[in-house]
């Protein structure tokens, strides 16, 4: 993966609405008893092609959302999303984790488990098929949709590279 595929966004200019994909409860036992922490995996996104995600750790649910979203404001990508839909399949392995994405026709929905529809209606893709194979760890299916994403190559740059003009690709 190139870095030169991936574009980061600034999120102080962007309006990012916030899902919570899981919150983990973690107990550490000591001489005094139990003391409880929690974790949070949160998606962020603007509904419009902008999708990032954060984890947050804290002793306090609300704090560990909290940081959660901060992190995910520091991770925001930009993602192509052409009518509603991503531009072509994609999957990817990340660690034990495979998500299958593909294009789907206008109407369909977003056929997609938790996290990775999280992720998926958090950019704004709103017609997609997505299956997800392997762990249902929620961190790495959240870390592989936001991989395959970032991997979609944009059908106008693509057309530009290839120096076909795009009438011709959408209409035979």
């Amino acid at each position: 993966m190139s870095t030169e595929s991936i574009q980061r966004v600034k999120a102080s200019e962007l309006d990012l609405k916030e899902k919570v994909v899981a919150i983990n409860r973690v107990a550490k036992v000591t001489k005094g008893g139990r003391t409880f922490s929690f974790s949070a995996v949160v998606v962020v996104g603007d509904g419009d092609g902008i999708v990032g995600h954060g984890l947050g750790k804290a002793r306090e649910v609300t704090e560990a959302i909290a940081k959660g979203i901060d992190d995910a404001k520091k991770n925001l990508i930009k993602v192509p999303v052409l009518n509603g839909t991503i531009p072509h399949q994609q999957s990817i392995k990340y660690r034990s984790a495979w998500v299958i994405l593909k294009p789907a026709a206008s109407g369909t929905g977003v056929i997609a488990g938790g996290a990775v529809r999280a992720v998926c209606e958090s950019a704004g893709i709103s017609d997609i098929l997505a299956k997800s194979l392997g762990t249902s760890n929620p961190h790495n299916v959240v870390k592989a949709t936001i991989e395959a994403l970032t991997q979609l190559r944009d059908p106008i740059t693509v057309s530009k590279q290839r120096r076909v003009k795009l009438d011709k690709v959408f209409n035979g």
